[in-house]
């Protein structure tokens, strides 16, 4: 051992000599033994039921809040299928013509009567002084039959009176001749019985063509007074005649027929308008809402109920209401174009019905509504 050499603490022997692997090894230092693995600590019991009290919480929350919609909305029925709607009036002529005042623009506001479109009046002017022109000469007409006819009825009341006159002389005539008769024969001459028979032979004849005279005053005075129905007539027509010019004429001014606000203006000075060409629209104040409700929301609905609307358009505001009237008819069987259910397959479709709403709230005046502008109606059904 004195002889080994000693490395890095450990001793080396001399050569060829075995070392001693009990004294070269180093003893390595002594460790800790390692603790055994010990199981989780139990958790405490409130923070396992945690997860279960508040998914408990959250169904007791929602089940309360839809019981709550439930309790709300059971007494109501609601749909967005809703709109604005009003009685629009839409402006057209009624006459043809040039257009030489248009006093109205878009969306302004008018009131009845007020003028909206003019149309040139002077070819239906000069039609109206046409047709007073003729009624001057129908009634002229009227006024010259009625004279010829007050002619003729003089005419027969002198012809009458002949009459009367040549009966008296006939009357006479006859007691001369009878008496001539009863004279003597040889008192009188024959001549003189022959003048007393001419006279009365000429009396009678007097007499008979007074009466024929009489006869034909009567036919002209019928016939004066048929003159007189024609005239009258022909003034009638005249009349009507300078009516409708009148009336056409008053057409080249077109008024306002409501009050409300001006929409849709397509006219200006200068174009030729046609009869039946639109103009504009006027839309009035009273506007009311069309509610198309499904069928099966039906079974409650009452005319008078009590409704709750919301306009889009102002979203904060809530304004009340009653229904009107229920339309007697789905929207389906009033379109252009109805459907055949008795052809082909047929698949059950739940069918609108279009309800009318008007406003109970004053305050409606204040908010410029028009037709279209989306709302939603609920209406208490019990």
């Amino acid at each position: 051992m004195d002889g080994d050499r000693v490395k890095d603490g450990v001793a080396i022997p001399p050569a060829g000599e075995e070392p001693d692997r009990t004294l070269s090894r180093p003893t390595p230092p002594a460790q800790a033994p390692a603790p055994p693995p010990q199981a989780p600590a139990p958790a405490p019991p409130r923070k396992r039921l945690l997860p279960f009290v508040i998914f408990g919480l959250l169904l007791l929350a929602g089940a309360a809040g839809g019981g709550y919609e439930w309790l709300i909305t059971r007494d109501f029925e609601t749909t967005d299928d809703a709109f604005i709607d009003a009685h629009v009036s839409q402006i057209s002529t009624q006459v043809a013509g040039r257009v030489i005042a248009v006093p109205v623009e878009d969306n302004v506001a008018v009131q009845q009567g007020d003028r909206l479109v003019a149309i040139d009046p002077s070819d239906y002017q000069v039609k109206l002084d046409q047709a007073e022109a003729s009624r001057a000469g129908a009634a002229a007409q009227l006024e010259q039959a009625s004279a010829q006819a007050a002619l003729q009825r003089a005419n027969l009341d002198q012809a009458e009176a002949n009459v009367q006159v040549t009966e008296a002389d006939l009357f006479q005539t006859q007691q001369d001749f009878d008496r001539y008769r009863t004279i003597d024969p040889r008192a009188i001459s024959k001549q003189q019985l022959d003048n007393a028979s001419a006279a009365l032979r000429s009396a009678k004849a007097r007499l008979e063509a007074n009466r024929h005279a009489v006869a034909a005053m009567r036919a002209q005075v019928a016939s004066a007074d048929a003159q007189i129905d024609a005239a009258r007539a022909t003034l009638r027509e005249q009349d009507a005649a300078v009516a409708n010019a009148r009336l056409q004429l008053s057409y080249t001014t077109i008024n306002a027929p409501v009050a409300g606000r001006v929409a849709k203006r397509a006219v200006d000075v200068g174009n030729y308008v046609a009869p039946g060409t639109a103009l504009m629209a006027i839309v009035p104040q009273t506007v009311y809402v069309t509610a198309n409700f499904k069928e099966t929301q039906l079974t409650r609905m009452r005319p008078g109920q009590p409704v709750e609307i919301s306009i889009d358009a102002y979203p904060a505001l809530r304004f009340r209401g009653r229904v009107d009237s229920i339309q007697p008819g789905t929207g389906s069987a009033f379109s252009l174009l109805p459907a055949e259910n008795a052809t082909g397959n047929y698949v059950k479709v739940v069918q609108r019905v279009p309800v009318k709403i008007v406003f109970d709230d004053p305050r409606i005046s204040d908010y410029p509504l028009a037709p279209g502008m989306s709302v939603l109606p609920r209406v208490r059904v019990r």
